[in-house]
């Protein structure tokens, strides 16, 4: 019996459907939540999230935010959320850079460095989720995409 999983943020609701797994950036480590898990809460970090259904597996960038599971339930509510496949690496690339280049620039007083900071965690989250993606399919994986809801 499969997982329904919904991935949602305050601008919009990024994956709605069945799933057999998902693996989460849980604040305290991965975690690995199948069907008939026990009840559970939990803070979520900058990290990948990924989504299995039978032989295929999609991956979010997820920027934090909380994960409710139930046992044939799943509700990810992040901060930030998006498909790997809608990751633009070139422009990633270039908030990373904007965002060293701020951390760095120690001169500069009006430099909001939480913010910065941020910045440079969810670019280099986006750049991981990308890369992996892209090694995942060189490597011979034609993960599809399960079934999306916006």
């Amino acid at each position: 019996m499969p997982l329904r999983l919904d991935i949602v943020t305050v601008e919009r609701l990024v994956y709605s459907g069945e799933v057999d797994m998902v693996i989460a950036p849980g604040i305290e480590g991965e975690l690995g939540i199948l069907p008939h898990h026990a009840p559970l809460l939990t803070a979520l970090k900058y990290g990948e999230l990924r989504v299995r259904r039978g032989d295929e597996e999609d991956s979010y960038a997820i920027g934090g935010g909380f994960m409710e599971v139930l046992p044939l339930q799943v509700t990810v509510m992040a901060d930030t959320a998006e498909r790997a496949e809608e990751i633009d690496l070139e422009r990633a690339e270039h908030a990373r850079q904007r965002a060293q280049e701020l951390l760095l620039d120690q001169a500069q007083e009006d430099v909001d460095f939480s913010r910065a900071t941020t910045s440079l965690q969810r670019s280099l989250t986006r750049i991981e989720v990308a890369r992996a993606r892209k090694r995942r399919r060189a490597g011979g994986s034609q993960a599809g995409r399960p079934s999306e809801s916006r």
